[in-house]
């Protein structure tokens, strides 16, 4: 072998090393620590903007829920070509583990409005229920996402009610469906079980006179188990959760939608909610019944 390729070869061997030397950060988010893996040099001027990012979501989900859901957790971001947040996943066993695919290219404004690292991290605060209830951990990450980014200031009520408005019906059961725990179409899914999030939220607002709600509920879940880390069967996750708020709201809703296709009166909830679509735009009726309870869910809600 010429002496010249062989060194050439290391330096470009070098080179592509160099290039995608992954960058490992520390980001204390009320006492939790994120480490944060990433290759700097595949993000260029885009790479100053990750950790700001990180921070404010880590912040947004300790907000909902009175702190960060692990003490620990690592978080790899992968760069990926074009711009924006791409997608992630989740893992808790043997530690908390977030995976997710960033634009090379992603600018300030779409990591700001970026609702993937909150929902992803979202998903740390629930026990495992096994894949039957894949419904309730992922529509409790698309409903929390939007109220915790509502609470903080990070996204406006009228945003998130005029997605839940045009986005909420997809949960409804279709032709066939035969539950919650057994129709696992996208849809039943994820905006299925925000539908019973929804649904349980506002019937916490209810029957407690806007004392409590689920947010209460999910705190005090997060508390008891430690989160996704932990296997617990979703009947103690339901019970808890009631046993919080005083009321048993979600063992209720459980029975009546697990086993089958009943669909919840969504245009009745939307106008008793003050949730009105006019002229392809949505606004809030500040006259409506159960607008006191629309605006309570969205209220911050201090640490326990």
């Amino acid at each position: 072998m010429p002496r010249r390729w062989f060194v050439s070869v290391l330096l470009c061997l070098a080179g592509v090393v160099a290039a995608h030397a992954a960058a490992a950060a520390e980001v204390t988010i009320r006492g939790a620590q994120v480490e944060v893996d990433y290759a700097a040099a595949d993000f260029g001027a885009s790479a100053a903007l990750l950790l700001p990012w990180v921070r404010r979501s880590g912040e947004i989900v300790s907000a909902y829920y009175g702190r960060f859901p692990v003490a620990h957790l690592r978080l790899a971001l992968q760069g990926q070509s074009g711009e924006g947040v791409h997608g992630g996943k989740t893992f808790a066993n043997p530690d908390a583990y977030i995976r997710v695919g960033v634009g090379r290219a992603v600018t300030a404004a779409q990591l700001l409005a970026d609702w993937v690292l909150v929902h992803e991290m979202t998903h740390l605060a629930l026990p495992d229920t096994g894949e039957e209830h894949a419904w309730l951990s992922e529509g409790l990450a698309t409903y929390v996402e939007g109220i915790a980014r509502v609470q903080a200031g990070n996204r406006s009520e009228l945003d998130l009610w005029s997605e839940e408005l045009s986005s909420m019906p997809r949960g409804l059961p279709q032709a066939g469906d035969a539950g919650l725990d057994h129709t696992h179409t996208w849809g039943r899914t994820y905006w299925g079980g925000a539908m019973f999030c929804l649904l349980a939220d506002v019937e916490i607002h209810r029957r407690t006179h806007n004392a409590k709600g689920l947010q209460d509920a999910l705190r005090a879940i997060l508390a008891a188990s430690g989160g996704l880390s932990a296997d617990w069967p979703i009947a103690r996750v339901l019970t808890t959760g009631d046993a919080a708020v005083g009321v048993p709201v979600l063992q209720e809703l459980y029975a009546r939608y697990r086993d089958s296709a009943a669909a919840p009166d969504l245009a009745q909830l939307w106008k008793d909610l003050g949730v009105e679509s006019a002229e392809g735009s949505v606004r809030l009726n500040e006259a409506a019944p159960l607008a006191d309870i629309r605006r309570a869910i969205m209220r911050a809600r201090p640490a326990p």
